[in-house]
């Protein structure tokens, strides 16, 4: 029996790279699986398939993060297919790395709309479909929130948010046995972090060798810290930033 066995999760962002990864390990060990998606329909549903192939159960629902309404869409979609919730993870979201010259109003709302707005809402609505034993809330922040990164002002600054939303709600939830903690990756290779250009090229010569574990990371090095926040082995933490990066710091 997986550490798991029984639970509904909801992985948002997950139809790629570490929201798919998450999504598989979370069903590899007994969870059931809303694979949530905002334009990749064809990628979410490769999950799904993935998953179902393993014996898993999963579907893939279509919802934006960054608007109020699809957010609570993907909620009641969630409760009618399987009545109840136990894990969120608030994996959705943008960045965009740009020099402090080219940041707009434009840059700065839609990266603090879905990275921080919409991981707030998200939580919210779990907290209202968790049942009478609680549940578990997994932030996806990052190694960027603390590492002052050139360039990335904008981005950082909504992970950093995260990382206070993460300790306070924690502490707000706690007392109705909701936990809430986050993962916060280093450089992970996926397909967004190669098209922003972060894993080829200068920038990962320069980053590469700051890392003491010699290598930049993979989704499947993030996801089975996911499993293990979500499942009883972490029955008694609570507003923590799990820092995932291969020593880089």
């Amino acid at each position: 029996m997986g550490k798991l066995e029984g639970k509904i999760a909801i992985v948002t962002g997950a139809s790629k790279g570490i929201g798919a990864s998450i999504a598989r390990h979370l069903a590899a060990e007994g969870a059931a699986v809303v694979v949530n998606y905002a334009s990749s329909k064809d990628d979410a549903e490769r999950v799904v398939s993935e998953i179902a192939s393993k014996g898993g159960r999963a579907i893939a629902v279509q919802a934006n993060l960054g608007h109020p309404s699809d957010i609570e869409r993907l909620f009641a979609e969630t409760a009618r297919a399987f009545g109840r919730l136990d894990i969120l993870v608030n994996n959705a979201g943008v960045y965009e790395w740009l020099p402090l010259e080219q940041v707009t109003d434009k840059h700065f709302h839609r990266h603090f709309d879905l990275n921080v707005l919409g991981v707030l809402l998200a939580s919210k609505e779990a907290a209202k479909h968790f049942g009478t034993g609680g549940g578990v809330i997994i932030n996806i922040s990052s190694l960027a929130s603390t590492a002052g990164l050139a360039g990335s002002s904008v981005y950082s600054a909504t992970k950093a948010a995260v990382d206070s939303i993460t300790r306070t709600l924690a502490a707000e939830l706690g007392s109705r046995n909701i936990r809430v903690n986050a993962i916060n990756p280093g450089v992970v290779e996926t397909e967004g972090s190669r098209a922003g250009g972060f894993i080829e090229g200068d920038f990962r010569k320069e980053i590469e060798p700051r890392i003491p574990l010699g290598r930049i990371g993979q989704p499947q090095d993030i996801a089975p810290a996911a499993v293990f926040l979500a499942s009883d082995d972490a029955a008694w933490m609570t507003g923590e930033t799990l820092l995932i990066s291969g020593g880089m710091r």
